[in-house]
C-alpha cells in the first residue's frame, strides 16, 4: 500500500549500525536484539532484519507512525525529519574502550562530531552524539569526521547509508 508523502516527511529510523547487536556473541546492551516486535507491527512492510537480525526501515515504506517505536524493547527506534539525512546509528552508554570492545562501530562519545559541527546540532550525551535535528544543516561533516562511522548518512553519500 504507498502512501502519498509531502515533503519534508518524517519516518521511523534505528539507532543501531546492525554490525553486531544481534548476533550471539555480541554484548551490547542498548543495540537491536532481532526480537522482530518492530517489524510484527508494522502494517505496511516497512521494518524488516537484515541478515544479522538487525532491524532495518525502508522509508519508501514508512508513514511514521511510531507504532514500531512504541513496540521496540530497547527503545532504540524513533521518528525523524527525513529532510535531515545524517543519523546517529548507535545508542550505546558505554565509555569509549568499553564500547569498542563491544561493538566495531559502537559511538566512543569521543566528541569530534561535536567540535566538527558548525551548526552546534550534535551533541555527546551519555557517552554517545546526539543530533538535534531542528539545528542540524545536514552538511554530513560529522559522519564523515566519525572514526568509528556510528554516524551515517541515510542517502549513501557520505557515509554508507
Amino acid at each position: 500500500m504507498a502512501v502519498k508523502k509531502k515533503f519534508p516527511y518524517r519516518a521511523a529510523v534505528v539507532a543501531c549500525n546492525g554490525v553486531c547487536a544481534a548476533s550471539a556473541v555480541s554484548k551490547c546492551r542498548y543495540g537491536c536484539v532481532g526480537c522482530g516486535n518492530c517489524a510484527a507491527v508494522c502494517k505496511f512492510g516497512a521494518i524488516t532484519l537484515n541478515e544479522n537480525g538487525v532491524a532495518v526501515v525502508d522509508e519508501e515504506k514508512c508513514i511514521a507512525c511510531g507504532m514500531c517505536a512504541r513496540a521496540c524493547p530497547q527503545e532504540i527506534i524513533h521518528l525523524h525529519e527525513c529532510a535531515n539525512y545524517i543519523v546517529v546509528k548507535c545508542v550505546n552508554e558505554d565509555k569509549g574502550k568499553d564500547a569498542r570492545e563491544v561493538c566495531p562501530v559502537s559511538c566512543i562519545g569521543c566528541g569530534i562530531c561535536e567540535k566538527t559541527c558548525t551548526a552546534e546540532a550534535v551533541r555527546v550525551v551519555d557517552n554517545h552524539a546526539v543530533i538535534d535535528e531542528t539545528l542540524c544543516l545536514s552538511c554530513g561533516m560529522c559522519a564523515v569526521k566519525c572514526p568509528r562511522h556510528a554516524i551515517a548518512d541515510l542517502r549513501g553519500v557520505l557515509t554508507e547509508g
